[in-house]
């Protein structure tokens, strides 16, 4: 008798069937003696779709709306329903008796494999692979320990409300956006907020009104300190001030009324979560969210060199401990050997801010494998990508550093001059990223020693005179516009999403034309502009999706019900699609052409892509698209019929179908005929010809007609 285990994708699979002994291969599966290992590709089974239901929902109608089916269909999908049939047939195989999942240890791999199971109609208990590294020995550790697959129902009931309410929300309002106003218009229970709190800041910097001001400093020889007010601000708005104080002070002693030494103690920052880590590779490397999320996914499954990415924890768990040190011996190796050699000479200090079994939900943080690190074996974004993990695990084990501030207020003429100095007693775990006070490593220290100075030894009493003083003058700024790390700061405090889907959301965003990247800022779209005014205040605004997405963590955790959640999503979606139907709102597409579309005549919409702008037929019946700074030739796409890009490519000329993708060369010397071209001349020239005539003959009558044109 065999068990069946059922892997995440294809890579994994093969990492799993190497592990425990199944190394024939076959199609869709690998078969040992005790082990058959098949795989999903993604999601095999997914949610039903209108049409589904009813025929007539396969047209978008407004009168069909809402559409809220009693109970949620699922279906096999059609890209990957071969796979599907492959995982059917090992699960009704006679000599296979038990099923053990092992999709990725988190909410939407529990949901594929419920949904496959449910589908192949296995109604026998299983067993679940959680594990949280990719390595050989967790892999047998985990096989070692499976757990029930009930364990983790509650964890599966969180991710079907999740994905229901998505399809509930999603669909209906999609739909009635896009019929109410002639538009492809897409919201959703989390694109939309996230898309509210790009546009209020764009409403902030719009309202903004910039004003000048001036800053006063004095320069005492030895430091120089600047004017600050009662309320703490050292600007002047009004311009007279500055000059005129500057005037006043010019060449007047000063006394030092206030020196203040404080040491402060600043521990190690947190281990990785992939939301802090998709921050630090966007501030520090310009990585968006998604790229940060593809690149660990490798680090992870193809390299093994680093633990579970889509984990929302910051901390490690006790049983962990033991293996601390041989993963610093395994990342002991180049730029990080004179960093993790000296920790192993010792006993590593094991604090709450390193293993804390309470702060840990599904997974610990992201630090390094057991596996040994290969730097030649990772390209250049991986190890960017590792090298933040790597320093950020080592840091764990460093002492705090220790600095003493010092802030001095000098006084001149009853006005307040006030100067900041750090002076370093320890490095401590600064040292990993160079020994810089102001590292990138944590931005909001690193702000708070900006503009610091390296004063002397200052008393209280001592007496100054001012040497020179000096005006500056400024703009006050208004807000700065989103970037990912930003927005993803804002998606995590307001709970919009998992860290596993907020890279989704904001590639969604930007694949609907909502929004745009200019630069590292995400700027709305005229789209987005619009769109979030035609949507309902409830769904522009976080706190409702946020109260969604807790509620959802209570029923993974038991504290709550998939019935009540999905009434209520049930009502808001009725509630919102009636707000649509009864609007009053017009939208008026940002990016019209003046380009008509030669299928339907329709105007055709500007649109930025990663090929440049393309222009695109809304008509929904039509999908004609083509680029807009390419040439368009005479040939005609053998399959849609449309006309074909002209391109220039290493090889010279080629045409392109923009809709199917084909291509086909052109020479330049225009003395060569593609295979379709010639078919086209021999028919044409057959019907000329005498019976008598050979194919060399015709061919060379087809060449001479197409030189001559």
């Amino acid at each position: 008798m065999k068990s069946l285990i059922l892997a995440e994708k294809p890579s994994v699979a093969r990492e799993i069937a190497r592990v425990m002994g199944s190394r024939e291969k076959h199609k869709g599966y690998f078969e040992g003696p005790k082990y058959v290992v098949t795989w999903a590709l993604g999601h095999l089974v997914g949610l039903a779709e209108p049409e589904d239901y009813d025929h007539k929902y396969g047209t978008w109608n407004l009168e069909d709306l809402p559409i809220l089916p009693e109970s949620m269909k699922l279906k096999v999908l059609r890209e990957t329903s071969q796979q599907f049939k492959v995982v059917q047939q090992q699960l009704r195989r006679q000599d296979v008796t038990a099923l053990i999942v092992a999709t990725d240890a988190a909410r939407e791999g529990e949901l594929l494999a419920r949904w496959i199971i449910h589908m192949v109609k296995w109604n026998k208990p299983f067993q679940r692979l959680w594990i949280s590294s990719q390595t050989d020995k967790a892999i047998k550790e985990g096989f070692a320990s499976l757990r029930p697959g009930h364990e983790f129902d509650r964890l599966y009931q969180s991710a079907r409300c999740r994905a229901e309410a998505d399809w509930m929300i999603g669909l209906n309002i999609t739909r009635a956006l896009t019929c109410k106003f002639g538009a492809p218009l897409s919201a959703g229970r989390v694109q939309t907020p996230s898309l509210g709190m790009i546009m209020d800041r764009e409403k902030e910097i719009i309202n903004f009104r910039s004003e000048e001001y001036d800053t006063l400093s004095i320069d005492c020889g030895s430091f120089t300190a600047t004017w600050r007010g009662t309320n703490g601000d050292a600007r002047m708005f009004d311009r007279q001030q500055a000059p005129a104080m500057q005037k006043q002070l010019q060449g007047k002693p000063g006394s030092i009324v206030r020196v203040k030494k404080s040491e402060k103690v600043e521990p190690h920052s947190l281990a990785y979560d992939l939301t802090e880590l998709q921050r630090d590779a966007n501030k520090k490397y310009g990585f968006s969210a998604k790229q940060t999320s593809n690149v660990l996914q490798r680090l992870y499954e193809q390299h093994k060199v680093v633990t579970y990415p889509r984990t929302d924890s910051r901390y490690l768990t006790s049983d962990m401990t033991d293996t601390l040190k041989e993963r610093l011996e395994s990342i002991a190796v180049g730029p990080y050997a004179t960093l993790a050699r000296p920790l192993l000479r010792k006993n590593l200090p094991i604090t709450k801010r390193i293993v804390d079994d309470s702060k840990v939900s599904d997974h610990h943080a992201i630090i390094p494998t057991e596996e040994t690190l290969l730097l030649n074996k990772l390209n250049t974004e991986e190890r960017k990508l590792y090298d933040l993990i790597a320093r950020r695990f080592i840091s764990l084990f460093y002492p705090p550093a220790r600095y003493d501030d010092v802030a001095v207020t000098v006084k001149v003429e009853n006005e307040s001059f006030h100067v900041k100095g750090t002076t370093v007693k320890a490095i401590g775990w600064r040292e990993v990223y160079g020994g810089e006070m102001g590292d990138e490593a944590d931005e909001e220290v690193a702000d708070n020693h900006e503009n610091r100075a390296v004063l002397p030894e200052l008393h209280e009493g001592d007496h100054v005179t001012i040497q020179r003083t000096s005006v500056r003058s400024g703009r006050t700024l208004p807000p700065k516009r989103y970037n990912e790390a930003a927005l993803l700061s804002q998606m995590e405090k307001h709970g919009l999403g998992t860290p596993a889907t907020r890279a989704d959301i904001i590639e969604k965003l930007v694949s609907s034309d909502t929004i745009e990247r200019q630069g590292n800022a995400l700027h709305p779209t005229g789209k987005g502009k619009q769109l979030i005014e035609l949507v309902s205040p409830q769904l522009r605004t976080p706190e409702l999706t946020a109260k969604w997405e807790a509620e959802l963590e209570k029923i993974a955790r038991g504290q709550g019900s998939p019935e009540p959640f999905l009434q209520g999503i049930r009502s808001m979606s009725k509630e919102l699609v009636l707000g649509v139907k009864g609007s009053s709102a017009e939208y008026k597409p940002h990016n019209v052409s003046n380009s008509h579309c030669p299928d339907c005549n329709t105007r055709l919409l500007e649109k930025k892509s990663k090929r440049g702008t393309m222009l695109i037929c809304p008509n929904q019946d039509c999908e004609y698209r083509r680029s807009d700074d390419k040439k368009l030739s005479n040939r005609r796409c053998p399959q849609c019929h449309k006309k074909m890009e002209m391109k220039d490519g290493k090889a010279g000329l080629y045409v392109q179908c923009l809709s199917c993708g084909i291509t086909e060369t052109v020479n330049k010397d225009n003395k060569h005929i593609n295979k379709r071209e010639e078919r086209k001349l021999v028919q044409k020239y057959t019907q000329q010809e005498t019976v008598g005539s050979n194919l060399g003959e015709l061919l060379k009558a087809a060449m001479e007609q197409k030189n001559k044109g």
